[in-house]
């Protein structure tokens, strides 16, 4: 299953290049939680979470993700930015929902600053 969420991730990142984000880190990980791409749009560091559900049936990958794990990500990137100044950088969360259409193709729902008030 690792293989086919690294797989997911890539394609992820490769749709958000091509929406201009540059990638920082890929699978960045401290003892307390892990951010799966870390990208850059223009001076803006974004934290992206990437979610897949192969059917909506039961919910979105937007809906999988609990408080417990928007603390662990919050947690990771104040790390990550101790760890690699970015001095007066706009941050935000995004996440990738990502879900299978009928034929299997991949359908990305980015909603950007996710966890915004």
């Amino acid at each position: 299953m690792k293989s086919k969420g690294f797989a997911i991730e890539q394609r992820v990142e490769d749709y958000l290049v091509s929406h201009g984000l540059k990638l920082i880190k890929r699978n960045y990980s401290c003892r307390r939680g892990e951010i799966d791409l870390i990208m850059l749009e223009n001076d803006a560091v974004v934290f992206v979470e990437v979610r897949f559900r192969k059917s909506t049936s039961h919910g979105t990958p937007e809906e999988t993700i609990t408080k417990a794990k928007i603390r662990k990500l919050v947690f990771a990137a104040r790390l990550f930015l101790q760890t690699h100044p970015m001095h007066d950088t706009e941050c935000r969360f995004d996440v990738v929902g990502v879900t299978q259409s009928q034929s299997g193709e991949l359908i990305f729902n980015w909603i950007k600053d996710a966890f915004g008030e």
